[in-house]
């Protein structure tokens, strides 16, 4: 196991067309802790997968440094970083058995005492030994075992991504590397995968990059995310920080299902209380917000809130203490989720989502009465889109999990 750090890393390309300089990893420093599941998510063309290419060797960077553990690596040829890739397509010989496919890895990475080709018959014998040993144990901890005589075509999607992680678990390597696993499973599949992952971090302990644009496999798997846009790292922390407390409109927006509500609004002191504008409606926040949002009055801001902290005027949980007036809201679509329904609510020129209790009795076309959790609004500057930091303070207090 290793820790692996970015420094300043970064990838540059030249378009074609414009013959223009195209940064698709920008400044990138992070540091993935020794034994750690960390999750690299953004949507397509963020640059993770670009990111995890150059941890890999398979890109070459164009500036910063990468270490995995005490070595810095941008020079180190990929069959000598001691990782092991774990790729979307699971990347399988097709004329090979799952058995001779985990062989190979095994040969290429030279088990000790192999040489190549062997011409004494006992060490040769005691080479396949330890081979066999090595895919065996490896395809028991997967589950594998009855399918080591088939070969990649004759397996389900799900079987062949167990044993692409077979090939890569007995490498025995520093750190596993892997490229959205997961995509090409269907959904049920994908989410008993999910589970079996996390076992089998806990159980090898190595130090794992998993790239994926899906932010619920993010949040479920890692111990901590790190959000990307554009090439340029937005945030890194764990998944309820992240939930809690984002930086900014982009990770906020990004993590959470469905997404936050966003509505551009201006802030006011009244009465020594701030309220803020929507132009729809008006919220009168907490007293205690007032001494950090002094500097903001008569600014333009974004209110954020999530879809589970508008509830029903008649469902309101126990635990919500501090609520809004009530607000008249007409229904225009709901989505049925079983003990809950996504309900999409029209207030003058904001078309907000919310996730109600499937008991609320919300009809499409009628309108109904709800209240927003205060405690668990967002506030960013309209300008830079920025968390306003008054939110996280309060927070701490108030929702932090």
């Amino acid at each position: 196991m290793a820790t692996v750090a970015l420094r300043g890393l970064e990838k540059a390309f030249i378009d074609p067309q414009s013959q223009t300089k195209v940064l698709a990893v920008n400044d990138l420093n992070l540091e993935i802790r020794d034994g750690e599941f960390l999750v690299l998510v953004g949507p397509s063309g963020c640059g993770k997968s670009t990111a995890l290419r150059m941890i890999a060797g398979l890109e070459t960077s164009t500036g910063g440094e990468i270490c995995i553990g005490d070595r810095v690596v941008n020079n180190v040829a990929p069959a000598d970083r001691n990782i092991a890739m774990v790729f979307q397509n699971y990347a399988l010989y097709p004329h090979l058995t799952v058995y001779e496919n985990m062989a190979l890895a095994l040969k290429l990475r030279r088990l000790p005492g192999f040489v190549g080709r062997l011409t004494n018959r006992a060490e040769t014998k005691k080479i396949t030994g330890e081979i066999d040993a090595e895919i065996r144990a490896a395809a028991e901890v997967l589950g594998i075992t009855h399918l080591l005589e088939r070969k990649p075509k004759a397996l389900s999607g799900g079987q062949r991504q167990r044993v692409a992680l077979g090939r890569a678990i007995v490498r025995h390597p520093e750190v596993f590397l892997m490229d959205e696993p997961l995509s090409n499973l269907d959904a049920k599949l994908r989410v008993q995968t999910r589970a079996e992952l996390i076992k089998l971090h806990r159980r090898l302990g190595v130090t794992t990059i998993y790239v994926t644009h899906d932010q619920v496999e993010a949040m479920t798997m890692g111990q901590r995310i790190a959000v990307m846009k554009d090439g340029v790292l937005q945030q890194c922390a764990e998944p309820l920080e992240l939930y809690y407390h984002p930086v900014n409109t982009f990770v906020a927006g990004f993590i959470g299902t469905p997404s936050m509500n966003f509505m551009p609004s201006t802030l006011r002191m009244k009465n020594g209380s701030p309220v803020v504008d929507t132009e729809s409606f008006q919220l009168q926040l907490p007293i205690a917000w007032a001494s950090g949002l002094i500097d903001y009055s008569e600014r333009e801001l974004i209110l954020g809130i999530r879809p589970e902290d508008i509830y029903d005027s008649r469902h309101i949980p126990n635990s919500a203490t501090n609520l809004s007036e009530v607000l008249k809201m007409k229904v225009e679509v709901i989505e049925p989720m079983g003990s809950s329904s996504i309900v999409y609510l029209r207030h003058g020129k904001y078309s907000l989502q919310a996730e109600l209790s499937s008991a609320s009795g919300a009809r499409e076309g009628q309108n109904i009465e709800v209240v927003l959790n205060l405690d668990a609004l967002h506030l960013f500057d309209a300008a830079t889109e920025q968390a306003i930091g008054i939110r996280k303070r309060q927070a701490l207090e108030v929702v932090a999990p």
